[in-house]
């Protein structure tokens, strides 16, 4: 509880045998009459201090302590001498136990390098002085604040002060660390009848499914960090809280949480490194963010680059595999300290200039005896790309990396027991059926139902209800979806507003009928064969907050978050048609569409949207946020389309959206641009596709070609085709069929067909799409 002069102690025994259940006393000279309890009789006493206060330490049992604390409380206490103690103290050391076998991690033994490394003092950071602190037993911590003893001290009083001879409240075993001492008073005074010391070590697997955030107060860092969390996590099976300085003292949370993130921007007080030390050797699993924490086995040093710095981090894998991603560094690496016992594996580490030198960023922290565990960071995972202080430079970067980095924090989450992988898939909702003028297709529908209102089509089974049949009691088939057909077009959905689309669609027929749904299958299934019977004047669009079974090319998978812009359109072309003849155009039109939807808008003309051949939509020449998928069925002289389109619009994570380039934007150029909506871009995205085939039913290739190549990533580019060895070539253009041009000099001019060919970005090479 206090530093003393050991000089001044006398060792009545070897005390190198000292374990839980010390006793210290404060005694004074006071002879009692009544019939005593020698403390001896009890105890086995250590050492003693002669001088004023007289004070002794002793070894006893639980059983013995709680004797010895009734006695206490009653004034019959005494030593063999008749001294009466004034004071009574149970001092605890957490021994870090382990009960199960050390899982290795792929990577060698960390090293310390301490080059360009600047120990981090008192006045900057507390960890590395606090550390020698809390490792003064080696891998065993002693509860060394006034704080934490004089609550503990109180809890004891108290708990033996309510109990009774035929209620002796449970307290740990000899050799269990501490229990549940964070009890405030009013509790413990509530409860004196149950055990406030029980099992100090806790089953993971039984945890109440808590995660607690330590921001330092920050509530600003606090919304950060717990939105990250929460797009990574399965936030059915964790809940996310706050905790406040305040209550990491007072409230009853060591034994209730599952998960301790501490993401605090200042120096930790040793009072709470104590604290979550504690919690730490309970047991507990802690992620650090950048935080000064520092269990015993780890230093914290200053690295000498600016906090914020953009670094490249290795981080090896549970399956080896190495994943390098930019990210902010903190501006502080660890070092291992030879003297503590903890076992510390590396995870990740920056890349520097000098290959042999790694600097530990990411580490596991174990020890021999403990259940608990720890995964610290010195990069900052929390931060996403947006981060206010980066440059477009470093917005870049940070961006191309974004999708790693949730990676990088899912494993490690999943490492620590949280589970990441959503368990259920939503359900599939009901269609809603909104249009401008929807009675002339309506009674299309009518007459093409059975006597029970279903509509059967290759890929979807609707049935036709009222909103007011949907309330109440309408059964449907298990495979069915319900086809309501009076929704009201002022209706407003999270993901999507009908006024707001209507507002931006300035087409004569393309999406003039509209389904929506929360969440289907695929927006591709819905059409899918139902267009091959529709009037040639109906322009059907089907649209969709989420997609559980979303369609790429070939085999690939849709991924279809919510925030996505996602659509199906119907498109009827005569095949005789100038479009038609050259039918793999229209993914070229489409995928421009999209581009054009934004860029077009008064102000939008600079944010950097591309077109990739032959489908593609690209942030620059970094990161795709969309593509386009045409699907054609030829019957008689028409082709029947169908252009699926999927496009991030707000969803900003894992990767990169519309909205995120306009934040950027009126960053870099003191703007004030508004975040766009889906509906409004679909909307404006139809808009753009008719002007666009119209264009080119009128003039062909020649009338829409300048504003492609406006809007492509290629002119010039050099690329390997099929292989990384093979024919070097110069991207040429698209010729008069939709095909990609190539000049080589083995073969000239080369074009290759986009059903057939795929552009690799990463590798500027051409291959061959697998099916």
């Amino acid at each position: 509880q206090a530093y003393d002069d050991l000089s001044r102690w006398t060792v009545l025994l070897d005390i190198h045998s000292l374990c839980c259940g010390s006793l210290w006393y404060q005694l004074t000279s006071v002879v009692c009459c009544v019939q005593v309890l020698k403390w001896s009789d009890y105890c086995l006493p250590l050492a003693c201090s002669p001088g004023h206060p007289f004070r002794v330490v002793g070894q006893a049992s639980v059983d013995n302590f709680t004797r010895l604390g009734v006695a206490f409380i009653e004034d019959r206490l005494h030593l063999d001498d008749g001294l009466l103690p004034s004071k009574i103290v149970r001092s605890l050391h957490l021994s870090l136990e382990a009960n199960r076998k050390k899982k290795e991690r792929p990577g060698s033994e960390p090293f310390c390098n301490c080059q360009n490394l600047i120990p981090v003092g008192d006045s900057d950071y507390n960890s590395l002085g606090n550390h020698h602190l809390m490792d003064s037993h080696g891998h065993r911590l002693h509860l060394s604040s006034c704080h934490e003893c004089l609550e503990l001290e109180n809890s004891t009083i108290l708990s033996v002060k309510y109990a009774s001879a035929e209620n002796i409240p449970d307290l740990p075993d000899d050799n269990s660390p501490v229990g549940s001492w964070d009890e405030n008073l009013d509790e413990v005074e509530h409860n004196a009848s149950r055990s406030f010391a029980q099992s100090s070590k806790f089953d993971f697997n039984f945890k109440p499914p808590n995660v607690l955030v330590y921001t330092g107060g920050s509530q600003e860092r606090f919304q950060a960090v717990s939105r990250l969390l929460s797009e990574c996590m399965n936030m059915e099976d964790n809940i996310i809280y706050p905790l406040l300085p305040q209550q990491a003292f007072g409230d009853p949370w060591l034994d209730n949480t599952k998960l301790l993130v501490l993401a605090e921007e200042e120096p930790l007080p040793p009072q709470l490194q104590t604290r979550f030390l504690i919690y730490l050797s309970k047991g507990g699993r802690v992620l650090g963010l950048a935080s000064t924490f520092c269990p015993p086995g780890l230093c914290l040093a200053l690295r000498d680059r600016q906090p914020g710095q953009i670094c490249t981090l290795s981080f090896t894998r549970e399956d080896s595999a190495e994943l390098k991603l930019n990210l902010l560094a903190s501006g502080r690496v660890y070092i291992r300290d030879i003297q503590g016992r903890g076992e510390v594996e590396l995870w990740g580490q920056l890349k520097g200039d000098d290959p042999h030198q790694r600097e530990m960023v990411i580490v596991r922290v174990t020890h021999e005896e403990d259940d608990g565990e720890a995964v610290l960071c010195q990069v900052h995972l929390e931060l996403a790309p947006d981060f206010h202080h980066l440059t477009s430079e470093g917005f870049d970067k940070l961006k191309v990396s974004n999708a790693l980095r949730f990676e990088v924090l899912t494993e490690i989450l999943t490492y620590l027991g949280i589970t990441c992988k959503q368990n259920q898939t939503p359900a599939l909702s009901p269609v809603h059926l909104l249009a401008t003028s929807q009675a002339s297709f309506l009674k299309w529908l009518q007459t093409h139902a059975d006597q029970n209102g279903f509509l059967t089509f290759s890929k979807a089974y609707l049935k036709m209800v009222s909103s007011t049949e949907l309330q109440g009691s309408c059964l449907l088939p298990e495979d069915s979806l319900a086809l309501v057909t009076d929704s009201s077009a002022s209706q407003k959905w999270a993901q999507f507003c009908m006024e707001t689309y209507k507002k931006n669609l300035k087409t004569n027929q393309l999406g003039r009928i509209l389904l929506y749904a929360e969440v289907v299958n695929s927006t591709m299934d819905l059409l899918e064969g139902l267009t091959l019977h529709l009037p040639k004047d109906v322009g059907l669009i089907v649209v969709a907050a989420q997609q559980i079974k979303g369609r790429g090319r070939g085999k690939n998978a849709w991924l279809s978050p919510l925030g996505c812009a996602m659509f199906t359109l119907g498109v009827q072309v005569d095949l005789t048609s100038r479009l038609g003849r050259r039918i793999p155009f229209l993914q070229h039109l489409a995928a421009l569409a999209v581009v054009e939807a934004v860029c077009t808008l008064p102000g939008y003309q600079d944010i950097d949207l591309r077109v990739k051949w032959p489908n593609d939509i690209y942030y620059s020449n970094l990161m795709k946020l969309g593509g386009v998928l045409v699907t054609s069925t030829l019957i008689g002289a028409t082709f029947h389309l169908l252009i699926g389109c999927g496009f991030n619009v707000t969803n900003s994570n894992p990767t990169v959206c519309i909205n995120d380039l306009i934040q950027q934007y009126n960053k870099q150029c003191n703007c004030s641009l508004k975040p766009l909506s889906c509906a409004q871009l679909i909307g404006r995205t139809v808009s753009c596709l008719e002007n666009l085939i119209s264009s080119f039913q009128q003039g062909g290739p020649d009338a829409v070609l300048p504003r492609y190549y406006k809007r492509w990533l290629h002119s010039g580019t050099s690329v390997h085709l099929w292989s990384e060895d093979g024919l070097e070539a110069e991207v040429v253009g698209l010729d008069q069929d939709g095909y990609l041009q190539v000049y080589s000099k083995e073969q000239g001019v080369v074009s290759l067909e986009p059903d057939g060919n795929s552009f690799d970005m990463l590798k500027n090479l051409i291959v061959i799409k697998q099916r």
